[in-house]
């Protein structure tokens, strides 16, 4: 059973301030630069006269990092630093559970406070702009709604712990290509509509105590130093009283790092103090230059307090607040969480003649076939790699689970071990893993293929894009092969990506597993074996081809960019949005996901037909099971504006609930919408304008699947 009731605490940093007074009057001014800026890889130093703490970061999202050295990237060999593994954000965005997301970050969280982190780098609320960026598993979709819905209590959750979520990549790192220099352009209202409003939930709503810069720029501007993104937006409009880091090396020039909103610097340079002074922590733009310039006058000491006036108001948080748990790791209650959230959150995209469930009672022969169904998954992807204490394959779920079954497993194909920042060929012969899997294959009386991306350089990893939308290392090839022999194929797709599907019409089912963390290979038997019915959705829309993608329509100025700017051409319309207004039928549709039971929706109705500003649209919506299992559907709430005075997308989702019925039973689920949220932003009064007139309410179970639709009338 897992919990979510964690007692809410009041901000520990409340009532702090005439303390915080306190310190700073006692602190040089070199102390205070010296808080500004890190003292090693993951740590920024403290005033040790006066009892001021070190902070000590991690790196997350989906668990705590291996310890690493002090001074470079090794590993610093713990043993007792392997931790659970959870599911990637894109799995948690899937499972459009709120209450869930609020387990996941209160667990992780635990794990982090119990390896004395004060600061957990995540969650990545960045928008899936497009299949190639090699970052995406490590976020929460396509849709601003989804993202800030599933982030806030994510926050909530670790920070109950006194460790501080960092909200991250503050904004439009929405590319790895050229993520440290590229130029975006974009108009004022996609970034208002699309790209800041999950940010600004985490900010208003999840209260989050630091956030972290990206590293591209905006308008010419770096984003960790960036006069409008931080001191604007973020300080002024959103009221963040938290300390803003810089991604590692994201600082570039001392002047505007001072005075354009950065707090903490991170990272800058490599070498620590291990080989050069020229990247030694004290020659960081906010150590010594900083210094020199505070002291020739040409920048106020008041900016520097009020960097380290949040940065003691982040450690009474966490650090200097005596009331915080002690945390836990690697508990029962962790993995339950950890495989709750991957069974909840894997997708069934395709189930013909009700390939899945198998029955684990039943004798057969299984074919398991591909490399994934045995990959460590947990480690690679840059930055996001864990250590974990232990990982279930596939291959040992479904061994474990169908004990009654023969299980054969060939890899079929081979990718290479995990490098950052390069790939290394596979020392395996291709030829002879096809020939073997073939011949297993055609012997079985299932086949379940395990295959998709893996964490390896320019697939699913930190610091490079995907050349393309292909699945690599030649497995289209290989189902091609494998359906010849075999027509009763399963296949299983381990990705944080959409792909391409050439052979989508050939085989009999298609599920999308994610990176499931720990317990992956038992969530994934669970899901298989009908133990756990599956009720995840798309949070980003699978395209035919790559051009049907929104950012690839426009071109290389659109993506990847010239290498020096880049220009968002498709405005607001991302993602379903994009496909619904031009017509472009995707492979699968964003919130698309099936059940092994069978749902309806009927008697949709509004409150009342006409609202005003300021009210609440609640949209009442009848769910019944009208299958044989238990099982949960999402019944999802998207708005359109028809006649509009602006372009706009076709539909937005604004609300969603996900609805856990028995077989044959019925209930009436209400969805609440602040009128105020059907407001776009009107770039001639920067600012947002709620429209006059009718708009349509379009009820479904995904953008593509709209149930019924009527209308409301702003006043």
């Amino acid at each position: 059973m897992i919990s979510t009731n964690h007692t809410s605490a009041q901000d520990p940093a409340t009532g702090k301030e005439g303390m915080i007074d306190s310190i700073l009057k006692e602190m040089t001014l070199e102390e205070k630069v010296a808080m500004c800026h890190a003292q090693s890889k993951f740590s920024s130093p403290g005033v040790p006269r006066l009892g001021v703490p070190e902070l000590w970061m991690s790196d997350g999202p989906h668990g705590v990092r291996g310890e690493i050295n002090w001074d470079d990237w090794g590993y610093a060999g713990w043993t007792n630093d392997s931790i659970t593994a959870f599911p990637a954000l894109t799995c948690l965005a899937a499972s459009f559970n709120p209450k869930l997301a609020e387990a996941y970050g209160f667990a992780i969280g635990e794990e982090a406070r119990y390896r004395k982190k004060d600061v957990l780098l995540g969650p990545g609320v960045n928008i899936y702009r497009t299949p190639l960026n090699g970052r995406n598993f490590e976020y929460m979709g396509e849709d601003p709604h989804l993202a800030s819905v599933m982030s806030v209590p994510y926050i909530h959750g670790v920070q109950k712990n006194g460790v501080a979520a960092c909200l991250k990549h503050y904004v439009l790192n929405n590319q790895e290509k050229w993520r440290d220099h590229i130029n975006v352009e974009v108009s004022d209202r996609a970034l208002y509509e699309i790209y800041l409003p999950a940010f600004k939930a985490g900010v208003e709503e999840g209260k989050v105590w630091s956030v972290m810069g990206a590293y591209n720029q905006f308008r010419g501007q770096f984003c960790c130093h960036n006069e409008l993104l931080l001191n604007k937006v973020l300080k002024k409009d959103w009221n963040f009283d938290g300390a803003v880091v810089t991604d590692w090396g994201g600082a570039h020039d001392t002047k505007e790092a001072a005075l354009h909103g950065l707090d903490i610097e991170m990272g800058t340079g490599t070498d620590g103090l291990t080989s050069t002074a020229k990247n030694a922590y004290d020659n960081y733009y906010l150590a010594k230059p900083f210094l020199a310039l505070l002291k020739k006058g040409e920048v106020d000491k008041a900016v520097l307090d009020d960097k380290v006036r949040r940065i003691l108001r982040l450690m009474f948080r966490t650090n200097m607040n005596s009331d915080r748990a002690i945390g836990k790791m690697n508990n029962q209650e962790h993995l339950d969480v950890a495989r709750k959230v991957a069974g909840e959150g894997i997708v069934l995209l395709k189930n013909d003649d009700a390939f899945f469930p198998l029955d684990p009672n039943k004798a057969m022969t299984i074919a398991v076939i591909g490399e994934n169904a045995t990959r460590a998954m947990t480690i690679g992807g840059g930055s996001s790699e864990l250590k974990a204490k232990h990982e279930i394959s596939p291959l040992e779920g479904i061994q474990k689970r169908f004990s009654k079954a023969k299980v054969f497993h060939a890899m079929g194909y081979a990718s290479g071990p995990p490098a950052y920042g390069k790939v290394i060929p596979p020392k395996l012969d291709t030829d002879s893993l096809r020939t073997e899997a073939i011949a297993v294959a055609a012997k079985a009386d299932v086949v379940l293929y395990f295959g998709g991306l893996n964490k390896n350089h320019g697939q699913d990893c930190e610091g490079g894009d995907r050349d393309n939308m292909k699945l690599p290392f030649g497995q289209d090839q290989l189902l091609d092969e494998l359906i010849k022999v075999n027509n009763n194929i399963g296949v299983v797709l381990i990705s944080g990506n959409a792909v391409a599907m050439p052979w989508v019409s050939e085989v009999e089912a298609i599920m999308q597993a994610w990176y499931l963390g720990s317990e992956a290979g038992h969530a994934i038997a669970d899901v298989i074996s009908g133990d756990v019915n599956p009720s995840g959705k798309l949070p980003f829309t699978f395209p035919v081809k790559l051009t049907d993608n929104a950012a690839h329509h426009y071109g290389e100025l659109s993506y990847p960019g010239d290498g020096t700017d880049q220009y968002y051409k498709e405005d607001i319309l991302v993602g379903y949005r994009w496909h619904d207004t031009k017509k472009i039928k995707p492979l699968f549709a964003f919130g698309h996901g099936l059940s092994y039971s069978s749902f309806a929706l009927s008697d949709v109705t509004a409150d009342k037909p006409s609202y005003t500003a300021d009210d609440m649209i609640n949209i009442s919506c009848r769910v019944t099971n009208t299958g044989q299992i238990a099982g949960a559907e999402v019944v999802q709430v998207y708005v359109g504006k028809p006649q509009s005075k602006v372009a706009r997308a076709i539909k937005e989702l604004k609300a969603f609930n996900k609805v856990t019925l028995q077989k044959g039973e019925a209930t009436t689920t209400t969805l609440s919408i602040k009128a105020s949220n059907l407001s776009f932003y009107d770039e001639a009064i920067n600012g947002w304008q709620l429209e006059k007139g009718d708009y349509t309410i379009h009820v479904g179970t995904a953008s593509d699947q709209i149930v019924e639709e009527l209308q409301i009338t702003i006043k």
